[in-house]
């Protein structure tokens, strides 16, 4: 119980602000490209699973929404529990396997 208090009571970091608010743009810009790509090529082009079911089940617009805001909702409580690192690595993570790719599809086609 100890660690918890100290984890919630530590001193804030700038480089946790800049890693919450590069996991939340990141997160948007997923959010943008797959909406993109979902209405110009059909939501088959979605490889991630959870997000197609939620596009299929709601729509692109409020599937898409919803789960990008369990994402920053997710992302957010490990900023206020101050797992920073892991923060930085989801959105390196995001980067990589989702913002580099849509661009690279909108580039090529």
């Amino acid at each position: 119980m100890g660690n918890l208090i100290k984890r919630w009571d530590a001193p804030k970091s700038v480089f946790g602000d800049l890693m919450v608010i590069s996991f939340f743009v990141v997160q948007c810009l997923d959010g943008v490209f797959t909406y993109l790509g979902v209405t110009i090529w059909g939501p088959g082009i979605e490889a991630n699973p959870i997000i197609s079911a939620a596009i299929t089940t709601a729509g692109p617009s409020v599937g898409l929404a919803g789960a990008k805001a369990v994402a920053i909702a997710f992302g957010m409580l490990l900023h206020l529990r101050r797992v920073h690192n892991l923060v930085a690595l989801l959105t390196a993570i995001y980067l990589t396997a989702a913002i580099l790719p849509w661009a690279a599809l909108f580039l090529t086609h």
